[in-house]
């Protein structure tokens, strides 16, 4: 096994990580004292007490605030479901976390980095773009969710064995509310806490598992902060932050469903934990009863007061009379409806750079607390308490509760408004969620599948949306390789103004520049295919060609087959044998040899064949003479005719899949668009071959994405409907009324969501990014170089 050479700045920040460590260990009342957890396992079990065990799942959003009223009441009511699966043996910790990542600008989160090569002007403007967008909304702050639970256990392997039965419910329940979600490992926990210790600086976390044991080091060491001040009794200080903690006191008897989404939509940094606890339902109802009982006997006194002071019996207090109603509903609720009890501790810390926005930020969150009926009250000399049991791991010191029914519990619904925003060098800009202004910023290879789809009707704009991701790949990520399949010649100035290679495939054989240009469909190299041997999968296409100039109704026959196959091998021997580019085979030589064969079906093929070696198609009977290993290549075949147009498109196939088993190599990725895909798919060869470039150029780097209007071409075999089913990122623009109906089946898309695909504006849609489904609007600005080469506007062009 090769251990990978460490270099000297990793060695460096690893005894840098384990020196703060040992510092914090030092010290006779350390920072690592108050962080309440006593161990904390690889597989994500943090023990907390001595009996205690917890795991936190990681869970995201879905657009509740977007639904309509029957689809929210839907989602409350498999939220109250899922509240209600959990006994009083279980205690649940929902916790939010939003954290300002602006600490150096925005800079190292979203805009490209300036190289010195050619491209940095349209990087300069580009950055100027996002920057106008990231203005917009709150992309600053990041937000994240998560769900701690935890239970009793007598040990570490006890409680592994109860946590993972508790956290396949868990799953399962989130998969049926359509909410992605995603266990945490320990480290991913040791990672949650530290940023969270660590608000407001941009300190890294640095740890390793095996860094423990020849240092003696915990966990703790490495993700404390480098101090904790509870001093005053009012507020605490934490590492470089200060902050302040507190409890939400519930005044009103009813409070509506936007109450934490407004906590959540504060733009700064801010912990919020719900503590949940479900009541033992038999022991609730008795404590029900006797809470009756006891305002009963309250009310007989009132009642014997008003006798005697000779007042109506019937008049007694308000508040004795509205309890009592209240006690009496809630018992009939907990007997006959499917309403449970439970405990809630709500717990708000409230974290700033200084002691000025601290106190800005608690006026804020004040002023919400009072529009929705609560009080947000201070931890007075429990801040310490308070900052412990709002981190995530299950341990609540704040022994303040509030007893709420299902129904009032799931008030406090975790789902506000899906947001798509991944900063990191490898994400992408599709644009502006036009609900909350945030930038949409994606990296496709994060997802299982990266294949996409761009779909929308003439005029929508799917064309400018490819080249704006295209412009965006070249500019952001150097390593990726860019191939187009332009049937109708639009991408040109584009790739030319990007310094790639032109390749225009026509009938005459003159390239855009005047001089010949050429394609070998037989082109191969080494690595072609994926099972050891590059002539099965070349025999394979040769076949698929064939079938396209030579299949009749039923394809090809099976003798016909042998025979492409024994000549396909035959032609390539002197290549094999010495591979340089003069032996690599041509379509006449493949002629030539069907020519040799005694089979009466070889002559058959070698007469369809003809027309393209020595008739008026022999545009593709000669070696390529154009350069395949420019980083950006733009295959344009708008002047093939129409009997070569779909030669043409599967020939670029094959080239594409000799570069991605190249680039495979090379640890490369391969990003292939394919405008006018219906082409393709209206032919059972190249769809079939289409399919075959969904369902593996994944494994390979390969990244493709079919432009085209219609869904319903996409559906046209179960073969085709492959390529629907197995594209993670589809790019919904104005779609037609049968389409949208289509859409809302296969993919789940309510009316709601529907709406913003209905006769919507150029650039307007839904982005599915694999579980995610939120609406986007792409107006780039006109002003700017970058869109004079994007745009297919005519009278634009023109200009």
């Amino acid at each position: 096994m090769s251990i990978k050479k460490q270099s000297q700045a990793d060695k460096k920040a690893i005894q840098a990580a384990i020196a703060r460590a040992k510092g914090t260990d030092r010290k006779k009342m350390s920072a690592q004292d108050s962080i309440p957890y006593l161990q904390m396992w690889p597989d994500g079990i943090c023990q907390t007490t001595d009996k205690h065990y917890t795991k936190t799942v990681q869970f995201w959003d879905i657009n509740y605030q977007l639904c309509k009223p029957e689809a929210k009441k839907a989602i409350i009511e498999g939220w109250k479901g899922f509240l209600n699966y959990f006994d009083s043996s279980v205690d649940l910790q929902l916790v939010f976390f939003n954290r300002n990542i602006s600490v150096n600008g925005p800079e190292s989160e979203i805009l490209l980095n300036l190289t010195g090569d050619p491209f940095d002007d349209a990087r300069s403007e580009y950055n100027s773009i996002l920057l106008s967008q990231f203005a917009l909304g709150n992309n600053s702050i990041i937000k994240t969710k998560y769900l701690t639970f935890g239970l009793d256990a007598k040990s570490h392997k006890d409680a592994e064995t109860k946590l993972k039965s508790l956290q396949a419910a868990i799953l399962k329940s989130f998969k049926k509310l359509a909410v992605p979600a995603r266990v945490l490992s320990g480290k991913a926990r040791l990672r949650l806490l530290h940023s969270i210790f660590h608000a407001g600086s941009s300190q890294p976390f640095r740890f390793n598992w095996k860094w423990l044991v020849p240092t003696g080091l915990s966990t703790k060491g490495f993700i404390a902060p480098s101090g904790f001040e509870f001093k005053t009794g009012s507020d605490f200080r934490m590492g470089d932050a200060c902050g302040q903690a507190g409890f939400l006191q519930f005044d009103a008897a009813e409070m509506d469903d936007r109450v934490l989404a407004e906590f959540l939509d504060v733009e700064s940094d801010i912990l919020i934990s719900l503590y949940i606890r479900a009541v033992d339902r038999t022991n609730a109802i008795k404590t029900v009863k006797r809470k009756i009982t006891d305002l009963d006997r309250a009310k007989i006194e009132e009642q014997k007061k008003a006798v005697r002071s000779g007042y109506d019996m019937d008049i007694i207090p308000s508040d004795l009379a509205t309890y009592g109603e209240d006690a009496k509903v809630l018992l009939e609720n907990l007997q006959s409806n499917d309403e449970h009890m439970f405990l809630m501790t709500a717990i708000i810390v409230n974290l700033a750079e200084n002691q000025r926005l601290l106190k800005t930020q608690a006026k804020t969150l004040n002023a919400i607390a009072q529009r929705h009926n609560c009080s947000l009250v201070r931890l007075d000399f429990q801040q310490e308490e308070g900052l412990m049991s709002a981190l995530p791991l299950g341990n609540n010191r704040v022994e303040i509760q509030r007893g709420l029914t299902t129904s009032s519990t799931a008030i406090f619904i975790p789902f506000t408004t899906q947001e798509l925003f991944q900063p990191g060098r490898g994400a992408l800009y599709y644009g502006v969620n036009p609900v909350s202004n945030n930038m949409i910023m994606v990296d496709r290879k994060e997802l299982k599948n990266p294949n996409g789809l761009i779909l929308g009707v003439p005029g929508s704009g799917k064309s400018f949306s490819a080249k704006r991701e295209i412009v965006n790949v070249v500019l952001a990520c150097p390593n990726d390789d860019v191939i187009i399949c332009d049937p109708e010649g639009e991408y040109t100035p584009l790739v030319i103004h990007l310094f790639g290679q032109v390749i225009k495939i026509s009938s005459t054989g003159i390239g855009y520049d005047g001089k010949p240009c050429y394609v070998n469909p037989l082109d191969l190299n080494m690595d072609y295919g994926d099972d050891g041997d590059p002539l099965s999968m070349k025999c394979q296409f040769m076949q698929s060609f064939f079938e396209l100039i030579a299949g009749g109704r039923d394809g090809l026959q099976p003798t016909e087959r042998t025979v492409i196959d024994r000549c396909v091998h035959r032609i390539y021997q002197p290549y094999l044998n010495a591979p340089q580019p003069e032996n690599m085979p041509i379509l006449g030589d493949l002629y030539e040899t069907l020519l040799d064969q005694p089979e009466r079906e070889a002559r058959f093929l070698a007469t369809a064949l003809e027309i393209y070696v020595t008739g008026s198609l022999n545009v593709f009977n000669h070696r390529t003479n154009v350069d395949l290993n420019n980083r950006i290549i733009c295959y344009d075949i708008r002047d093939l005719g129409t009997q070569l147009k779909r030669i043409g498109m599967m020939i670029i196939q094959d080239q594409v899949w000799n570069r991605v088993t190249l680039n495979r190599k090379l640890k490369k990725s391969t990003r292939y668009y394919v405008d006018e895909f219906h082409l393709l798919l209206s032919n059972p060869e190249t769809a079939q071959f289409s399919t075959e470039i969904w369902k593996r150029f994944r494994k390979w780097g390969g990244i493709p994405t079919g432009i085209t209007q219609n869904v319903k071409d996409l559906l046209a075999s179960a073969q085709i409907e492959n390529i629907f089913e197995n594209s993670d990122f589809i790019y919904l623009l104005s779609q037609a009324p049968g389409d949208r109906a289509i859409l809302a089946e296969k993919l789940n898309i309510s009316e709601h969501q529907l709406s913003y695909v209905t006769q919507s504006g150029e650039g307007e849609g839904l982005l599915i990014y694999g579980g995610a489904i939120i609406p986007f609007v792409d107006h780039f600005p006109q002003d700017t170089e970058l869109y004079k080469l994007l745009t297919t506007r005519l009278n634009e062009v023109r200009t």
